[in-house]
């Protein structure tokens, strides 16, 4: 909490208000930590189940041992935005960091090797077809640290770091951002994305514009 003290109209008289550190993205429910909101996310996002982003390997509801949750927009990019070394620190200390970590519009089910390999390595178009994770269309450079995910995932993955970009000003570098654009014009929102929004907006409050109007990121700059 920060104070403010703003003056009344009578001389020497004073009105102490204590006002929040950070402003929720408008109309947001927010969670008090990471941990409730994944157990929302498995439970009124993907009750029967789904498809994981990176591999569309099928999965049922409720929980399994090789999918986890990903986050498309790295939080160990926004760590560094909020100066901590690890996230607890974060956790700790920055309800704004809370909020991101939280945000299920960056949320997607992934195979828990593949969000391993990927780590925080930015998205790139990599040359050749080398795969390292047998019949899953997802290939990494570890020399270069990037990664580079299947086509049919490629407009979910630029609207996700879209939202985040435009809901916490977090930055997206201009080479990757032109690249997401293209993305995003290539993969338009299928169905099962349109049922996702719908789904985040209904427990979370908010939606991603992206996929209710893609051509709204024709207008970002990076």
């Amino acid at each position: 909490m920060r104070r403010v003290c703003l003056s009344l109209a009578a001389p020497g008289l004073y009105l102490l208000l204590l006002l929040p550190t950070t402003t929720p993205a408008e109309g947001q429910h927010t969670f008090d930590n990471y941990t409730d909101a994944r157990k929302v996310f498995w439970k009124q996002i993907y009750p029967e189940g789904g498809r994981t982003l990176y591999c569309n390997k099928p999965f049922g509801g409720g929980w399994h041992r090789s999918i986890n949750v990903e986050h498309v927009y790295p939080m160990a990019w926004v760590m560094k935005s909020e100066g901590c070394r690890k996230r607890e620190q974060c956790r700790a200390s920055s309800p704004r960091f809370n909020q991101i970590e939280a945000d299920m519009h960056n949320l997607y089910p992934a195979r828990k090797d593949i969000n391993k390999a990927r780590s925080s390595f930015p998205f790139a178009m990599i040359p050749g077809e080398g795969r390292s994770f047998g019949s899953c269309d997802f290939e990494l450079d570890k020399r270069y640290r990037r990664a580079e995910p299947r086509p049919a995932a490629r407009g979910n993955i630029a609207r996700s770091m879209f939202h985040m970009q435009q809901s916490y000003g977090l930055k997206i570098f201009r080479r990757q951002g032109d690249m997401l654009k293209r993305w995003n014009r290539d993969d338009p929102p299928d169905a099962e994305e349109r049922r996702r929004n719908d789904a985040i907006a209904r427990v979370q409050g908010t939606r991603n514009r992206f996929i209710d109007n893609p051509k709204r990121a024709d207008k970002l700059r990076f």
